[in-house]
């Protein structure tokens, strides 16, 4: 018998195969949560830089309903970026619209509502992320058990032939040798790839949370002049 991948996996027992099997679809999963939250995460950071640059001049101006109106434009729907503006800008219109009996300003719930929607979209961030822990995590013992069964066989061939000889015994530590191979190489990059997705989520996060922080600073600008503009004319009408 010669040592090939192909020979080694005719020779496997069904066990073995099934052990192989699922070691490939947790690597086929891990691979396709990675890309897919390389390019979601990449998409976003694209879109969300072009909507900051269109609104800029519309938010130095107190221009709300022309933020509001980039931020629900189909063009930067896929930024998480604009749904957070978009967000917050339709609590704080729908708040300074109608009262609240807690007597809390339309500022104040605009910053309850951004604190809970800011979760939201960590949670949209890290969509996929517990497949990459669980593959990272799992998958060394799911090879040890290939290992463990690819020993059983070698012993079951001691067992048949009644020799310890190597012919007796190659087929199966070659098994229980591919299968802890195949385990740590579809966890070690699911880890790295799970650390790596992990730091850039969390710079994304900060980012949103600052561009949060700036929205409320805005909002309460936004208020302060109301009050002030509205102050001035009753003002002017007494």
């Amino acid at each position: 018998m010669t040592f090939s991948y192909m020979e080694i996996w005719q020779h496997m027992g069904v066990p073995a195969m099934i052990i192989a099997g699922v070691l490939l679809a947790m690597g086929l999963a891990s691979l396709t949560v990675f890309l897919e939250r390389l390019f979601t995460l990449q998409r976003s950071r694209t879109t969300s830089r072009a909507f900051a640059a269109a609104i800029a001049d519309k938010m130095r101006g107190a221009d709300v309903e022309g933020v509001l109106a980039e931020a629900q434009s189909e063009e930067y729907a896929r930024g998480h970026l604009s749904r957070v503006v978009r967000s917050g800008l339709t609590m704080y219109v729908h708040a300074r619209q109608t009262s609240d009996v807690s007597g809390l300003s339309a500022a104040e719930r605009t910053r309850r509502h951004l604190e809970r929607y800011l979760e939201e979209v960590g949670e949209d961030l890290r969509r996929g992320m517990s497949v990459l822990a669980s593959v990272g995590s799992v998958a060394p013992f799911v090879g040890l058990l290939g290992t463990v069964v690819g020993i059983i066989s070698a012993f079951q061939g001691i067992a048949t032939s009644g020799s310890g000889g190597l012919s007796s015994v190659s087929a199966g530590i070659s098994e229980a040798l591919i299968e802890t191979a195949l385990g740590l190489a579809v966890a070690i990059p699911a880890v790295l790839a799970f650390n790596y997705l992990t730091t850039k989520i969390t710079h994304d996060e900060g980012v949103l949370q600052r561009s949060a922080g700036e929205l409320l600073d805005m909002v309460e600008d936004w208020e302060e002049r109301s009050v002030q503009s509205g102050g001035m004319r009753r003002e002017r009408v007494a």
